[in-house]
């Protein structure tokens, strides 16, 4: 259910419903008329009533021998199955997941197949209890009995693979501080859409409003079965509220803005840069939702004119428009919409606004952003070029999932889940920015919420790595070497200056990869762990060495040691291998030729044949490292290639020179 539709119906945990059963007399069709009407509160408690249990879910188990009293043979039989499956979604709508969850554990194993869906939703409540190493096998399970290929069995399968990368994100969280506002802007109902504008602090709230005394009886109906129920009218009205002083304090000072228009409730405040113009979203409990614009009156204070109806550009007949955004460059206004041309249920959508004030047609955002679920809750930074909205429809860890795209409105990067903390099992929505880098705001959750939205600020916190990029033969700072620093999800990259430094900021403590490379210079990778990171706030290397090669020009590898005639390796020679072996790691396309040379002492053939059977053995043992045979070839040289007088002039032993001919080495051929 989407965050908008969360409003009153979402929140009436506090509020007393009384049915007149004047009207209607059984409980089950009461609890029917409700739920037609998405008073899904209302209707659980009179699906309860028509079951004979008590109404209170703290703390819920299923009855004593309920299960048992459900596979009796019984005329009742159908009504009890049909009032259980109801009382599950009834739950499941106003996101009360663990009552539903033991209700559904109930009604999945009903023959019917109009219930086959329970095991979907079992699975997915399983899920937003954060059950989640639970929920795989029960969405594999529905997968197995639901034969029909439709947006269940897609969804399933990306359940599946959330459910993966919850557990992957909660076993290696991101660096964030979270801490929800404990005064007066979280109070009952659901509170969203913060948005802090200069020293104003603006947000949406469904909290009661009074309507009059005891509120008005409302009649609903249902023509078909022609029953009526009457009820109080709902005091919890959305509509947009500004509070005073700090939002973090633990006390502030909240009050409504706009004038109360009876039947109208408003949400989403966004503002043009020009401070001139807001934009918000407005709907009737029978209409769909709609964008406004309001304008402020000019020689009246701040005092704000009556919303008017934006145009067919944004508002299609019998369609909804909603979440309106405005880059703070006033070019464009984002929002969301299940409109005529779109992917799926909620698209994200955007016109260009014209410096007359006017705007263009709506533009769909695209497949890479778009997905066959719900879009919603854009921002987008225009100095940084990145989208910052939610998702239903992607691999995440629930609900909606903040996603983050880099682009230009002509096209967008992949969008990268956010993970976990800064996203939840259930729904996270509606970022905004304390900064221009985006590293401090608030965003909307009910992560800690039964059924609503609250609001929470938000804070990265990050590691500094930063080193020296050298050249090994000199030992200076590398001027011009690229550096880039890589995660699991993202990837940065800088180029280093004279003094060869490079420092960079990131938000996240799971492995981490630094990879230095140059022209002419083999590349060099250096990775750290987990638990290493874990315990810093800063990585320090202060040296980082990259050797210099030439296609073609050999590199002798030191200490490469045989034992007298034989080809053997002994363990010294394999350790100076395994540093030949990380340098073919950390440089995956290249190739080289690893040879091997004597001294003069012997015949030639012996030295051409011994010198042979040692470069092989060099590149045997790199095959067993796992290095591909393709890249590697073997050669011996015997005493043909000396690099020193085996003998001096006057016919001497020349031990010295004997030494530095007996040699390994390897060149590049390829790179």
């Amino acid at each position: 259910m989407k965050p908008l539709k969360i409003m009153l119906l979402l929140c009436l945990l506090s509020f007393g419903i009384k049915a007149q059963t004047t009207y209607v007399s059984n409980n089950k069709k009461i609890a029917d008329l409700y739920f037609k009407n998405k008073e899904y509160y209302a209707a659980a408690e009179y699906y309860k009533r028509a079951l004979q249990i008590s109404k209170d879910t703290i703390g819920f188990v299923v009855p004593y021998a309920f299960e048992s009293k459900m596979k009796e043979e019984s005329p009742k039989l159908a009504e009890y199955e049909y009032c259980v499956f109801q009382l599950a979604t009834s739950l499941r709508l106003y996101k009360d997941f663990r009552a539903a969850e033991a209700w559904y554990a109930l009604a999945r194993n009903f023959p019917e197949p109009k219930y086959v869906l329970s095991s979907f939703y079992y699975a997915e409540c399983l899920r937003s209890n954060q059950k989640f190493t639970e929920a795989i096998p029960a969405f594999k399970e529905f997968l197995d009995k639901y034969k029909t290929a439709d947006t269940y069995t897609d969804k399933a399968k990306i359940e599946v693979a959330s459910c993966n990368f919850a557990l992957y994100e909660m076993r290696y969280p991101r660096l964030y501080k979270f801490s929800k506002l404990f005064n007066q802007i979280n109070e009952k109902g659901s509170n969203y859409t913060p948005l802090q504008l200069n020293n104003n602090f603006y947000f949406t709230s469904s909290r009661p409003v009074v309507t009059g005394k005891g509120g008005k009886d409302e009649v609903l109906e249902d023509k078909q079965t022609k029953s009526k129920v009457v009820k109080k009218e709902s005091p919890y009205i959305n509509a947009i509220y500004e509070a005073s002083g700090d939002p973090q304090a633990t006390a502030t000072s909240v009050k409504r803005i706009g004038a109360v228009e009876t039947g109208k409730e408003f949400a989403a405040p966004a503002f043009h840069p020009n401070g001139r113009i807001m934009y918000l979203t407005s709907w009737t409990a029978k209409g769909n939702r709609r964008i406004y614009e309001v304008n402020i009156s000019q020689g009246n204070g701040g005092t704000w004119s009556a919303p008017k109806e934006l145009g067919a550009e944004v508002n299609i007949n019998g369609f909804n428009s909603m979440q309106p955004f405005v880059t703070r460059d006033g070019k464009y206004l984002v929002f969301s919409s299940d409109r005529p041309g779109g992917l799926g249920k909620y698209d994200l959508w955007y016109c260009i606004l014209r410096s007359d004030g006017s705007m263009g047609q709506a533009i769909n955002m695209g497949s890479t952003i778009n997905t066959k679920e719900d879009e919603e809750a854009p921002y987008y930074n225009f100095k940084t070029k990145k989208l910052l909205y939610s998702s239903a429809g992607k691999v995440g860890i629930g609900g909606l999932d903040f996603y983050e795209s880099a682009g230009d409105f002509a096209s967008w990067t992949e969008p990268r889940n956010l993970g976990y903390p800064f996203n939840s099992s259930k729904d996270d929505a509606y970022f905004t920015p304390l900064n221009d880098n985006d590293t401090e705001g608030y965003i909307s959750s009910d992560r800690e919420s039964v059924c609503c939205l609250e609001i929470f600020h938000v804070k990265k916190e990050f590691i500094t790595v930063q080193g020296t990029i050298l050249d090994c033969q000199t030992d200076k700072p590398l001027n011009g070497a690229v550096v880039t620093l890589s995660d699991s999800s993202e990837e940065f990259r800088m180029t280093v200056g004279r003094d060869g430094k490079y420092l960079f900021r990131v938000n996240s403590n799971r492995a981490l990869k630094i990879t230095a490379e140059k022209n002419d210079y083999l590349k060099k990778m250096i990775s750290y762990n987990y638990d290493e990171l874990a315990k810093a706030d800063t990585l320090v290397n202060p040296k980082i060495c990259l050797k210099a090669f030439s296609i073609g020009v050999p590199i002798v590898l030191k200490d490469i040691l045989y034992d007298f005639n034989s080809a053997e390796l002994n363990p010294a020679s394999e350790k100076q291998l395994d540093q030949l072996y990380t340098l073919l790691t950390d440089n995956p396309t290249m190739e080289i030729e690893l040879s091997a040379h004597t001294d003069n002492v012997g015949t030639k053939n012996y030295n051409l044949n011994l010198s042979d059977k040692r470069a092989h053995s060099c590149v045997n043992y790199l095959i067993t490292k796992g290095i591909a045979p393709e890249r590697l070839k073997s050669k011996g040289y015997g005493f043909s290639k000396p690099v020193a007088p085996n003998q001096f002039p006057n016919g001497k032993d020349n031990f010295l020179g004997r030494q530095q001919n007996r040699r390994t080495e390897f060149k590049v051929t390829k790179i």
